[in-house]
Protein backbone atom coordinates (compact mmCIF):
# COMPACT_ATOMS: atom_id res chain seq x y z
CA UNK A 1 0.00 0.00 0.00
CA UNK A 2 2.94 2.36 0.50
CA UNK A 3 3.59 2.30 -3.26
CA UNK A 4 0.03 3.50 -3.83
CA UNK A 5 0.42 6.24 -1.22
CA UNK A 6 3.66 7.39 -2.89
CA UNK A 7 1.98 7.37 -6.30
CA UNK A 8 -0.98 9.38 -4.96
CA UNK A 9 1.37 11.89 -3.30
CA UNK A 10 3.31 12.35 -6.56
CA UNK A 11 0.12 12.65 -8.61
CA UNK A 12 -1.48 15.35 -6.44
CA UNK A 13 1.72 17.38 -6.05
CA UNK A 14 2.89 17.22 -9.69
CA UNK A 15 -0.45 18.26 -11.21
CA UNK A 16 -2.25 21.52 -10.39
CA UNK A 17 -5.78 20.04 -10.34
CA UNK A 18 -6.51 16.35 -9.70
CA UNK A 19 -9.90 14.71 -9.29
CA UNK A 20 -10.12 11.14 -8.04
CA UNK A 21 -13.50 10.00 -9.33
CA UNK A 22 -15.63 7.08 -10.46
CA UNK A 23 -15.32 6.96 -14.23
CA UNK A 24 -13.73 9.56 -16.47
CA UNK A 25 -14.42 13.20 -17.24
CA UNK A 26 -16.07 12.08 -20.50
CA UNK A 27 -18.04 9.24 -18.85
CA UNK A 28 -18.58 9.73 -15.11
CA UNK A 29 -19.82 6.55 -13.43
CA UNK A 30 -21.80 8.21 -10.62
CA UNK A 31 -23.81 11.37 -10.17
CA UNK A 32 -21.39 12.88 -7.66
CA UNK A 33 -18.45 12.45 -10.04
CA UNK A 34 -20.51 13.91 -12.88
CA UNK A 35 -21.41 16.95 -10.77
CA UNK A 36 -17.76 17.43 -9.76
CA UNK A 37 -16.74 17.51 -13.42
CA UNK A 38 -19.53 20.02 -14.19
CA UNK A 39 -18.36 22.30 -11.39
CA UNK A 40 -14.75 22.18 -12.54
CA UNK A 41 -15.66 22.83 -16.19
CA UNK A 42 -17.94 25.71 -15.15
CA UNK A 43 -15.00 27.12 -13.19
CA UNK A 44 -12.86 27.18 -16.33
CA UNK A 45 -10.45 24.36 -15.47
CA UNK A 46 -8.49 23.24 -18.51
CA UNK A 47 -5.58 21.41 -16.89
CA UNK A 48 -7.59 18.78 -15.01
CA UNK A 49 -6.13 15.34 -14.32
CA UNK A 50 -8.75 12.71 -13.49
CA UNK A 51 -8.07 9.33 -11.90
CA UNK A 52 -10.72 6.63 -12.31
CA UNK A 53 -10.73 4.77 -8.98
CA UNK A 54 -12.82 1.99 -10.52
CA UNK A 55 -9.76 0.91 -12.52
CA UNK A 56 -7.73 -0.04 -9.44
CA UNK A 57 -9.02 -1.26 -6.06
CA UNK A 58 -5.74 -0.27 -4.35
CA UNK A 59 -6.05 3.32 -5.58
CA UNK A 60 -9.74 3.36 -4.64
CA UNK A 61 -8.93 2.44 -1.04
CA UNK A 62 -5.59 4.27 -1.04
CA UNK A 63 -7.09 7.67 -1.79
CA UNK A 64 -9.55 7.27 1.10
CA UNK A 65 -6.69 6.41 3.44
CA UNK A 66 -4.47 9.19 2.05
CA UNK A 67 -7.04 11.92 2.68
CA UNK A 68 -8.81 10.30 5.62
CA UNK A 69 -12.01 11.02 3.68
CA UNK A 70 -14.42 8.11 3.13
CA UNK A 71 -15.92 8.97 -0.24
CA UNK A 72 -15.03 9.64 -3.87
CA UNK A 73 -14.82 12.00 -5.74
CA UNK A 74 -11.98 13.87 -4.09
CA UNK A 75 -10.52 17.11 -5.43
CA UNK A 76 -6.91 18.21 -4.94
CA UNK A 77 -5.67 21.65 -5.95
CA UNK A 78 -1.93 22.31 -5.84
CA UNK A 79 -1.38 19.24 -3.69
CA UNK A 80 -4.02 20.19 -1.10
CA UNK A 81 -7.15 18.15 -0.46
CA UNK A 82 -10.21 20.35 -1.06
CA UNK A 83 -13.08 17.91 -0.51
CA UNK A 84 -15.86 16.06 -2.25
CA UNK A 85 -18.79 17.16 -4.37
CA UNK A 86 -20.80 18.78 -1.55
CA UNK A 87 -17.86 20.95 -0.50
CA UNK A 88 -17.05 21.74 -4.14
CA UNK A 89 -20.67 22.78 -4.71
CA UNK A 90 -20.68 25.13 -1.70
CA UNK A 91 -17.35 26.62 -2.77
CA UNK A 92 -18.60 27.07 -6.35
CA UNK A 93 -21.74 28.88 -5.22
CA UNK A 94 -19.70 31.28 -3.06
CA UNK A 95 -17.08 31.83 -5.79
CA UNK A 96 -14.34 30.36 -3.60
CA UNK A 97 -13.70 27.40 -5.93
CA UNK A 98 -13.12 29.64 -8.93
CA UNK A 99 -10.78 31.86 -6.90
CA UNK A 100 -8.80 28.88 -5.63
CA UNK A 101 -8.48 27.42 -9.13
CA UNK A 102 -7.20 30.71 -10.57
CA UNK A 103 -4.68 31.38 -7.78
Amino acid sequence: MSDVKTWIQETVTQNPVVLFMKGTAQFPQCGFSGRAIQLLKSSGVDNLVTINVLDDAEVRQGIKDYSNWPTVPQLYIKGEFVGGTDIMNEMFESGELQTLLKA
